[in-house]
């Protein structure tokens, strides 16, 4: 059996997808320097650009599924876990690159602490800047109150990215980087593909501790990702769109029905207060400008009822994944 199985999804950027492999090549590629037998599958969802054949003749050894159309990331993902052959998993974005180390790093972990089920290193921008890489399960708390005032009265709940280098237990791990055991996929399931796009894997792991696996995060690895280069950057009112609409999902799955309404009521009145106090940037070019439009797409999808045929999995030709 091999020890990891790393499981690509792609959506129309051939160009990062190949840097990405490019990095990957020299751990786990033919004469890595990792040391774990690995395969890698790239699972394209519906790309126009090219990316499975340009994968295939530049990295014959990536196993290459291409998809017709996307139905969402975690339908690509699940796609390639379900032929996986690893004793763990790694979800690993396109634009993420994985820095020396970190597979094995991982996979030792998992090895040495069989009551963990999943694992996420510590993300980085491209300046080598910490990113975001863990987050609470989503609650009223995180709606109404600072994350720095909830990281400090409930530090063991709202994990802080300033916890130090030791690895330590969290709710959840961000998905651009996430090590599973295969163990956990048996007994817990694949991700909800209900989720088009965001919080996928946040209640996939919401799932696995119930399971009663730890999930843990582990500084020592570390992972560069460019976040965002198939989605945040080419749509981003509708990329806005799509996590409320996920965000709504969840609480709605997961909370009273009360408690997604009062949800849903603080983020309506939230995106008519930007928009409205944030009027003037409407003229402005560059990123001030784009996001005050992005507010309004949101709050323009609020006012017409949160319609399902808004949004990233509506563009035509261009299923995200």
């Amino acid at each position: 059996m091999k020890d990891l199985s790393i499981v690509i999804p792609s959506w129309n950027t051939r160009e990062v997808t190949l840097a990405g492999l490019a990095e990957l090549e020299r751990e786990v590629g033919p004469g890595g320097g990792s040391g774990l037998e690995a395969e890698v599958w790239l699972v394209d969802n519906g790309s126009r650009d090219g990316t499975p054949a340009a994968v295939r003749a530049r990295f014959p050894w990536v196993r290459v599924v291409a998809l017709p159309r996307n139905l969402g990331f975690a339908a690509g993902i699940n796609t390639g876990l379900r032929r996986i052959e690893g004793r763990h998993a790694l979800l690993l974005n396109s634009d993420a690159r994985v820095l020396p180390g970190a597979l094995r790093a991982c996979v030792e972990f998992l090895d040495r602490h069989p009551d963990v089920g999943a694992v996420g290193p510590r993300l980085l921008h491209p300046d080598g800047s910490p990113q975001r890489s863990v987050h609470p399960l989503p609650g009223l708390a995180g709606e109404v109150l600072p994350r720095a005032l909830l990281e400090w009265v409930l530090p063991s709940r709202f994990a802080s990215e300033r916890g130090g280098d030791a690895a330590r237990d969290v709710q959840a791990l961000r998905g651009a980087a996430l090590f599973v055991r295969a163990a956990v996929l048996r007994e817990v399931g694949l991700l909800p593909e209900e989720y088009f796009l965001f919080l996928e894997e946040t209640e996939w792991c919401r799932r696995i501790g119930l399971a009663g696996w730890r999930i843990v995060h582990l500084p020592e690895a570390r992972v560069v990702h460019l976040l965002g280069a198939s989605s945040k950057r080419k749509h981003p009112g509708l990329t806005r769109i799509e996590y409320h609409r996920s965000l709504y999902r969840y609480f709605r799955d997961t909370r009273s029905r009360w408690s997604g309404a009062a949800v849903w009521a603080l983020r309506f009145a939230r995106s008519i207060f930007y928009v409205s106090s944030q009027a003037p940037l409407a003229l402005a070019g560059g990123r001030h400008g784009a996001r005050w439009r992005a507010h309004r797409d949101v709050l323009a999808w609020h006012l017409r009822g949160c319609p399902a045929s808004v949004g990233l999995s509506a563009i035509e030709g261009e299923r995200l994944g």
